[in-house]
């Protein structure tokens, strides 16, 4: 009698191990960090990366038994959840934390900074917006212009609430994250290019008309004035021109530029850190890579991501489930926004948004929110592997029915 298969036969190993090199690397860049800047909170603040990593790969492996049916009864209701998080910045928050980054995204009572809301909401906004895209191409089948123009309104009523709670928060980076979520889903979903190529270039319009307007004379003093925060427009300065003030507003770009230049091929050595980066625990964790282990470990880095998100997009391409298959496409483009918009402002070519590297920055709201979408990716190859064991299982017993009605 053929045994049935055992749990651990029907996880996705390759899509674990580079998640865990990942979270391993990122436990030792926090550490560097740490000990150079708070060297009196190394304990308290590693133990607690290492505490929200293993609450992270708990949740994982717990959400890749989810069901399909079960994932997709629950997910409106984790949408109003998130969204209802998100309120809770807005009213508990540290105005010193508000004061040093311009933004009211994280939930702090009684002076303690616990979560924030929208690393959360990212995955309940992806799951969400699945759901729509297959509700609505089940109900239109047929594909037109006009139908593409519905599913995008459909789509945008989803996300438009998001954005407001994110303009309330003032925080800039999540709610580009979130765009970048909507475009790849948008452009998955198969909407015509009569429409994307014209957005598209809008979009392109649009960006390059800011900039030029930015670097016109008086440029920064008619977006001020017109509503634009100043710390925007600071780290906006601060990417085009990151020397000009490098001992105040562009401090934390020139310092990062140097420290990952200062690292060369293969870095100063572990721990060797000696240039002061602000934030870079955190948002900047990728100067410490750059510094210590110079482009060797940089480029170990996105290799890492790479095979990860190769990984990802094998499982997607393999799925015959479409309700995954948009989840798959949500949480790979959230890892690349993260991973390009981070390494990319660290490095000089984009702008400093705040928003963290995918299980590496530290922080428990970023690592936890990223582990359960690997445990939706991991829930993705199990249901697979499944399917493909109740189809071979039916088959089987076909053959036996088949062959006793043969020797009757």
């Amino acid at each position: 009698m053929k045994k049935t298969p055992s749990l651990e036969s029907r996880v996705d190993y390759a899509l674990i191990l580079p998640v865990l090199f990942l979270l391993l690397i990122g436990i030792a860049a926090v550490y560097i960090a740490v000990s150079q800047d708070y060297p009196n909170n190394i304990t308290s603040i590693v133990g607690q990366q290492l505490i929200w990593i293993l609450l992270g790969i708990g949740l994982a492996f717990l959400v890749m038994l989810f069901s399909t049916k079960f994932l997709w009864t629950v997910t409106p209701m984790l949408y109003a959840l998130g969204l209802g998080l998100m309120v809770l910045p807005l009213f508990f928050y540290s105005p010193a934390l508000v004061a040093s980054t311009g933004a009211k995204n994280w939930v702090t009572i009684r002076g303690v900074t616990l979560f924030q809301p929208s690393e959360f909401m990212k995955i309940s906004y992806i799951v969400m917006m699945a759901r729509s895209i297959v509700s609505f191409q089940k109900k239109h089948p047929v594909k037109s212009i006009q139908k593409d123009f519905q599913l995008i309104g459909y789509l945008t009523l989803w996300t438009i609430p998001v954005l407001l709670l994110l303009y309330f928060q003032k925080d800039l980076g999540t709610s580009l994250v979130f765009l970048a979520i909507f475009s790849g889903m948008v452009l998955l979903s198969g909407v015509s290019w009569k429409i994307l190529l014209p957005t598209f270039i809008a979009a392109v319009v649009l960006v390059g008309g800011f900039l030029l307007l930015f670097i016109a004379p008086g440029g920064t003093t008619f977006l001020h004035n017109i509503g634009m925060d100043t710390y925007k427009i600071n780290r906006i300065a601060a990417w085009l021109d990151p020397f000009k003030n490098a001992k105040s507003t562009t401090y934390q770009q020139a310092q990062s530029l140097i420290a990952i230049g200062s690292g060369g091929l293969t870095g100063l050595g572990f721990n060797k850190t000696n240039l002061l980066v602000p934030v870079r625990e955190s948002d900047m964790i990728f100067t410490v890579i750059g510094e210590d282990f110079g482009f060797i470990g940089g480029v170990t880095l996105i290799g890492l991501y790479t095979l990860l998100i190769y990984r990802m997009l094998r499982i997607t391409l393999q799925s015959n489930n479409r309700f995954y298959t948009y989840i798959s496409t949500g949480y790979i483009m959230m890892l690349l926004f993260h991973v390009f918009e981070n390494i990319g402002a660290a490095i000089g070519v984009l702008p400093l948004t705040g928003i963290p590297l995918p299980f590496i920055s530290q922080g428990g709201s970023s690592i936890i929110s990223n582990l359960i979408g690997v445990g939706l990716m991991l829930s993705m190859s199990y249901q697979y592997t499944l399917s493909n064991e109740q189809r071979h299982n039916k088959s089987r017993a076909y053959k036996k029915i088949t062959i006793k009605r043969v020797e009757r």
